[in-house]
């Protein structure tokens, strides 16, 4: 019987830089993404797994996550619930892992599986599960504790949604196990791996899902 996973929770940018302007995020709506932190996080602290809070620095003065600015903070409810066992990572760069010690401190608490919740789907998020293959941890996300924004540039347009969703199907085919927040809470209670999917199942069933039509 394999060993149960050792987790531990990873609050990506949850800063008030999210909640309004130019990058408030857009899907899932953040009247149902931060409730699901704010459960992970109550599930977590019960479960007695650790806890990391990330926040993102562009650096002084910058036009956004500046530090020392209103929207560099945590959101209020996320800060309500902090206490002096959570760590704390200022990060510059998109992978919770680039530039921080992060993953070395994982290490001595024996964690091997890292739960992902927090912003952007598109960004952050993303580029955490992917730097953690190389560095041999598991990858947790809870698609409905992040959220994406609207793109357009020169290479296209893509919709919240579709970026969300697109992300979350891309990363549960091979970089992370995409679940619910209320599934990866029962999972906790239980001591149980989340399921995943690979590379080749999702490309056998993206065949016959365009096939379908």
């Amino acid at each position: 019987m394999p060993n149960p996973p050792r987790r531990a929770l990873v609050l990506i940018d949850v800063q008030q830089q999210y909640f309004d302007g130019l990058l408030e995020i857009q899907y899932p709506p953040l009247d149902e993404s931060l409730p699901n932190i704010l459960q992970a996080i109550d599930a977590a602290t019960a479960a007695g797994i650790p806890i990391v809070a990330v926040k993102h620095t562009s650096g002084e003065g910058a036009p956004v996550f500046a530090p020392g600015t209103p929207e560099f903070d945590l959101h209020p409810d996320v800060a309500a619930r902090a206490v002096d066992t959570w760590k704390g990572i200022i990060k510059r760069f998109g992978s919770v892992y680039a530039g921080t010690d992060l993953a070395d401190w994982l290490r001595q608490q024996s964690v091997d599986t890292v739960t992902l919740a927090g912003y952007m789907t598109n960004n952050c998020v993303l580029a955490s599960a992917v730097e953690a293959e190389y560095l041999g941890f598991t990858s947790e996300v809870l698609a409905d504790a992040t959220g994406a924004i609207n793109l357009a540039n020169e290479a296209g347009a893509a919709e919240a949604r579709t970026v969300h969703e697109t992300v979350m199907t891309l990363l549960n085919s091979n970089w992370a196990r995409v679940a619910s927040t209320a599934a990866w809470t029962a999972a906790l209670e239980t001591q149980q791996a989340l399921e995943g999917s690979d590379l080749g199942s999702s490309a056998h069933a993206g065949s016959l899902a365009v096939a379908a039509g």
